[in-house]
């Protein structure tokens, strides 16, 4: 079958009852487990904001120092086991994998509110980062045996929009869980991680029941939807095909210019999307509002957030471009820190807070998207979606050391300077991206309008994946 009429099976179809049905059944099943799972993953790792505010660094005898240390150290155990967990998962069924993983950072969360000291932090912190790792590139690929590539990028801000949401729901947890201070003879810091990390566990018990397993096993869906859902992924992809993990493939991801590109625009955008999460608590604070004041300002830029998350990635996905949205996320977001910056009234700062907010996240959740939509092959995609995330989470890293005590004057002026940089260094990636794709498509164009395309079978089309001539990149 040519490219043209297997895509007339998407493209003819995609409108009708019954492929509706099938999308919403799909979409019931899979995008509240996993936005629920991942709002509760970035507040278990974000919570130590408002835990550091709330008494934590003093209770704890960790230093300025430290702090930064221990938030840092989560991304240490992240960038380790994030391909290793993705390679697992490629082996392994997601709906006990996923789960387990959830569960078990649900008990390590406990356990930062069972800490005695600033060792045993740094300790717990590494066991999060390193249990929360697979969670993320986990969902991002099994995504990618369910949609065709053009409905993942709306998912994917739907799936992302927890982050956001955990910022807001973080701010009033934390208000209300910090009023238990003294209970049971703990601290109210204590009682934030403690619980947060109970209802992770509860919820990751629940999870397994819901949890779906690989497309082409799909228990929720009856054989003839399953048959249809399969029709249109070969159709699109090599999604609804049953391959083989190969170790051809990680190298193959490993040698692909366009696979780390996807990686460096993830580094530029991790270290703002981070630093402003861990940081934003400290910086409304030093805008001159108390601690409970703070906590729950927190809300409304997150909440802000969110929405333009879901509303930019349905026109991205319905007019079905990426860069462009991308370069217009980090340039609000650029002009959010410039006026954090060189403005001095705290009610003008903290509108600018809200555009940082609002480009900072709606960007992340357009470009986390790309590499499962363009890099074709399974275990090659997998593992190009984890380097991303691995490369991007370094990014992280350096936020959490660059936002240390000494640069702390003036709401952080010098870090917010180099998160300027960051961005700029995202759009420099982004535009890497458009432009070598674009070109790209271009010439597989002429070729094909040439007939100087050599002619491929099934077998080779999935094989050659996004090097095939008859492959089109998503821009």
């Amino acid at each position: 079958m040519s490219v043209s009429e297997k895509n007339s099976v998407v493209e003819g179809d995609q409108f009708s009852v019954e492929d509706h049905r099938l999308l919403r059944k799909v979409d019931y099943r899979l995008l509240p487990v996993f936005t629920l799972l991942y709002l509760l993953s970035f507040l278990d790792r974000s919570n130590i904001g408002n835990a550091k505010i709330d008494g934590m660094i003093t209770d704890l005898g960790v230093s300025p120092a430290g702090y930064n240390t221990a938030l840092a150290i989560y991304f240490v155990g992240y960038v380790v086991f994030e391909i290793p967990a993705n390679i697992i998962l490629k082996k392994c069924n997601p709906q006990v994998w996923l789960p387990s993983l959830t569960l078990v950072w649900g008990i390590v969360s406990i356990g930062q509110g069972l800490v005695k000291n600033q060792a045993a932090l740094f300790g717990i912190r590494f066991l999060l980062g390193a249990t929360e790792a697979g969670l993320f590139p986990g969902v991002i690929y099994v995504f990618s045996v369910y949609y065709l590539r053009r409905e993942r990028s709306w998912r994917v801000g739907i799936f992302f929009g927890g982050s956001a949401l955990a910022g807001a729901f973080g701010g009033i947890f934390a208000y209300c869980i910090g009023l238990m201070n003294g209970v049971g003879g703990r601290k109210g810091w204590q009682w934030i991680f403690i619980i947060e990390g109970i209802l992770t566990v509860v919820i990751s018990l629940i999870a397994y029941s819901i949890v779906p397993t690989w497309s082409h096993e799909a228990k929720f869906l009856s054989g003839t939807e399953k048959t249809r859902l399969l029709e249109r992924l070969r159709a699109d992809s090599d999604a609804g095909t049953d391959q083989v993990f190969k170790w051809s493939s990680v190298r193959d991801a490993f040698s692909d210019h366009l696979v780390w590109a996807y990686a460096f625009l993830f580094h530029g955008f991790s270290f703002v999307l981070y630093s402003l999460s861990f940081f934003l608590p400290t910086i409304i604070a030093g805008l001159g509002f108390e601690t409970w004041q703070a906590q729950l300002m927190t809300v409304t830029p997150n909440v802000v957030a969110t929405f333009s998350i879901w509303t930019t990635v349905y026109f991205s996905s319905k007019w079905n471009i990426r860069a462009p949205f991308i370069i217009g996320a980090a340039i609000v977001a650029i002009i959010g820190y410039i006026i954090l910056i060189t403005c001095t009234s705290p009610g003008i700062q903290y509108f600018g807070v809200h555009l940082a907010a609002v480009g900072v996240y709606t960007g992340n959740s357009l470009l986390l998207s790309w590499p499962g939509e363009n890099v074709s092959g399974q275990a090659k995609r997998a593992v190009a979606v984890a380097l991303q995330v691995s490369i991007g989470d370094i990014g992280a890293i350096a936020g959490c050391l660059i936002y240390r005590p000494t640069l702390d004057s003036h709401l952080y002026r010098k870090p917010n300077f180099i998160a300027i940089g960051y961005l700029l260094f995202a759009i420099m990636m982004t535009t890497y991206l458009w432009v070598m794709m674009s070109v790209e498509n271009r010439r597989r164009d002429r070729l094909l309008s040439k007939g100087e395309a050599k002619e491929e079978t099934e077998e080779e089309r999935i094989r050659l994946g996004d090097r095939s001539v008859r492959y089109r990149y998503q821009i």
